[in-house]
């Protein structure tokens, strides 16, 4: 099997920008829950409350996300991580919307890293509004596969945060929130709600904390500080996990240009835990 064959592979789905999901997350994060009228833009990264996956039951596999094969590579190593996503924001979603998405599998890349072997899938994503050939939002998302954690493999030295940012806000994440943003996100995977699979199958000391919700935290941080700052480009990557037994921050610092916002996460240590770049206009 060559899992570059996946490579050009391609799905579409349609959805609809309705109103629910968008007060839902915002409830979530603590921001009053109006359902939108019609017409509102969705903000940065909300997209992902729509095309979710809808797979059946009996196609979960273990961790809680569906088996391998079909439109993703049929990778045999057994973890999956969400590594980071690129943006481009070309012109706003909003409530109301008829949408469709097209996936293309991007590239696919196999490597050595320090705990064995690894594979990077990168997908494209384009969203399109109903009837019109432009895009809206073009995303790539990598995702990392790697072999279960061993008992003697060594944690990479972590890096430290910048000690000092003019925007910051604490999270204390719980089983609450955590479970509030998988339901949103229909994301079945385990890590995030199981605590005995999360800390007896994978090994972690607690309920690992979405990165993509952090990569949302990061920029709701911008949105409230700058309401009217329309992000153009966003990119953010994981650097360490965060875990639900301890708080941590999203932090912020706008860049000379007055046009690039530079965005981190940090944990309840001081030690970086997602580094991101957003661009406004």
């Amino acid at each position: 099997m060559n899992l570059k064959d996946w490579i050009g592979r391609a799905e579409e789905v349609s959805d609809f920008a309705t109103a629910t999901p968008y007060a839902a997350l915002s409830a979530t994060f603590d921001r009053p829950a109006e359902r939108p009228a019609v017409g509102t833009p969705l903000p940065a990264l909300w997209h992902w409350l729509y095309f979710l996956p809808l797979h059946r039951q009996s196609e979960i596999g273990p961790d809680g996300h569906a088996k391998r094969g079909g439109f993703l590579p049929p990778v045999p190593l057994p973890r999956r991580m969400w590594a980071g996503s690129q943006f481009e924001f070309h012109k706003p979603l909003r409530i109301g919307d008829a949408m469709t998405r097209t996936s293309t599998i991007h590239d696919v890349s196999e490597k050595t890293g320090r705990t064995g072997p690894l594979v990077f899938v990168k997908v494209r994503h384009e969203i399109r509004r109903a009837g019109e050939t432009d895009v809206a939002l073009t995303e790539f998302h990598d995702i990392v596969y790697r072999e279960a954690a061993k008992p003697d493999d060594v944690a990479p030295p972590p890096k430290a945060a910048p000690a000092t940012s003019p925007w910051e806000k604490k999270w204390v994440p719980d089983d609450v929130l955590l479970f509030r943003y998988s339901a949103l996100t229909f994301n079945g995977h385990r890590i995030h709600y199981d605590r005995k699979y999360v800390t007896e199958v994978e090994g972690y000391p607690g309920l690992i904390v979405h990165g993509p919700m952090i990569a949302t935290l990061l920029l709701d941080l911008l949105r409230h500080q700058i309401p009217e700052a329309e992000v153009v480009r966003y990119e953010f990557r994981a650097v360490r996990p965060v875990f639900d037994i301890n708080h941590f921050f999203v932090c912020g610092e706008p860049q000379a240009d007055g046009k690039t916002i530079r965005l981190w996460a940090k944990d309840h240590e001081g030690w970086l835990t997602m580094e991101a770049t957003a661009v406004i206009k």
